[in-house]
């Protein structure tokens, strides 16, 4: 079997000839491994350990500095950079609407939209990646939303101000259902799978209640999963933590959503 054919096999449900491999590692961390291995980059590496996908992503803006050694992203997120001997590591710290005090604070806000995302090296790292499955994104609809709320903030908005998480976490789902579907776009269909995250649990428990989990995580998983059926991939769905009791939910995804969804595309428009 091919990596592509292997990984395409397990994610149907069929035997491959062996259990697929994926990397990831933060940049610290993959120059440690770097260091360690002799090898001189991480497709050096990941061809040594076979490794059967290949992670793409367009190119979005640089964080810009916004005082006091602290940087901001294009979403809001809010971090300062702790340097380390194999490079700096992020460490995040509340968001640009952690100070929010009323709902037109988050209504105009200044959304990115994914006309600022660069998406002309797609096709080549596609070619590249050869007889390798292919994997797009990074898209977060829970957890990066409350980094820009600032997670106490945005755990009482999701019992107090539903309303607010709501429209958060729809801005997110929004942008990555028009990006996920402008990659494929670009990569002319070739992108295998795409990848959803948002970390539900610490390592003694989940972060929030199944309840919770269904109002406010599962519709816009909902929504990307059907996207990304949608334009004839897969999904690869990433969680830290101890999460048994959300694992039925992640399985069926059986729920449906009330909540309007109206991104910038009509193609974007899901059967959630």
């Amino acid at each position: 079997m091919t990596s592509r054919e292997r990984v395409l096999a397990a994610v149907n449900r069929q035997s491959p000839d062996r259990t697929p491999r994926d990397f990831w590692a933060e940049p610290a961390a993959l120059n440690h491994l770097l260091a360690f291995t002799g090898h001189a980059d991480e497709e050096s590496l990941l061809t040594a350990l076979d490794v059967d996908i290949r992670r793409l992503n367009a190119i979005e803006p640089e964080p810009v500095s916004v005082g006091n050694g602290v940087y901001q992203n294009m979403w809001g997120e809010r971090f300062v950079y702790r340097q380390t001997e194999w490079g700096p590591v992020r460490e995040d710290m509340p968001g640009a609407l952690s100070e929010a005090r009323t709902f037109a604070d988050i209504e105009n806000f200044r959304w990115p939209s994914p006309d600022v995302m660069d998406y002309g090296a797609l096709p080549e790292q596609c070619r590249a990646a050869k007889d390798r499955a292919v994997m797009y994104g990074f898209a977060d609809v829970w957890q990066r939303p409350a980094l820009v709320r600032g997670w106490s903030e945005f755990f009482m908005d999701m019992v107090e101000r539903s309303d607010w998480a709501h429209a958060i976490c729809r801005r997110f789902a929004e942008f990555y259902a028009e990006d996920y579907t402008r990659a494929q776009e670009v990569a002319g269909g070739r992108i295998d799978l795409f990848y959803l995250i948002s970390d539900l649990g610490s390592q003694r428990g989940p972060l929030i209640s199944l309840a919770t989990f269904r109002s406010f995580v599962a519709p816009y998983l909902r929504m990307m999963i059907d996207r990304i059926h949608e334009l004839g991939a897969k999904v690869l769905y990433h969680t830290c933590g101890l999460v048994h009791p959300f694992i039925a939910d992640l399985i069926g995804l059986e729920w449906t959503s009330s909540i309007p969804f109206s991104p910038w595309h009509p193609r974007c428009r899901l059967n959630a």
